[in-house]
């Protein structure tokens, strides 16, 4: 029984100091001004796949060149990454094309528009986040956090506040008095 008490503490305590971090990851990335998406089509397929994550730092459009991917907004507000194919100065556009379509995108992307330019890539962890961003993923997500601390601390609160090293210590600290 203190074997499988000793690999439940450590387990939820593995699994609560990774989701912190990751927290803390995503969180600094925030602070840093980084946006972080998730791919969901396979139009940049080698590059991007679908269900990875991408690090997009924002950039000023003099900053692009031809060849560059970029991430910028679309007109329903989403989100797109395609590579940069020419750049109209003239009309304060990019022409941009997904490394796997056969034809440019049909509609040119407005300077105002660019978020930024991919920089790093995690692939697949773009599911999990994805699913931990939205019902019911997030729902399972707070439920499994609440039940990994729980695991943390109820044994300590089921045994009583003192655990058996404390009270052997409190036995051997405790002083003795004799009477005179």
């Amino acid at each position: 029984m203190e074997t499988l008490k000793k690999v439940g503490n450590g387990l939820s305590t593995f699994v609560v100091v990774c989701v912190t971090v990751f927290a803390l990851f995503l969180a600094g990335t925030k602070l840093a001004g980084i946006k972080v998406f998730t791919v969901l089509s396979g139009s940049m397929e080698p590059m991007y796949r679908v269900g990875s994550l991408i690090f997009v730092k924002p950039v000023e459009h003099t900053e692009v060149k031809v060849g560059d991917p970029i991430t910028f907004v679309l007109v329903d507000e989403t989100a797109a990454t395609h590579r940069v194919t020419a750049i109209s100065d003239d009309y304060k556009y990019f022409t941009t094309k997904g490394d796997a379509n056969d034809y440019e995108d049909g509609s040119p992307v407005y300077y105002e528009n660019l978020i930024g330019i991919p920089f790093f890539t995690i692939p697949y962890l773009g599911y999990i986040a994805n699913y931990i961003q939205n019902p019911p993923g997030m729902y399972i997500t707070i439920a499994f956090c609440a039940v990994m601390i729980l695991l943390v601390f109820l044994p300590d609160f089921l045994n009583g506040s003192d655990s058996k090293e404390e009270k052997s210590l409190k036995k051997t600290i405790t002083p003795k008095y004799h009477k005179i």
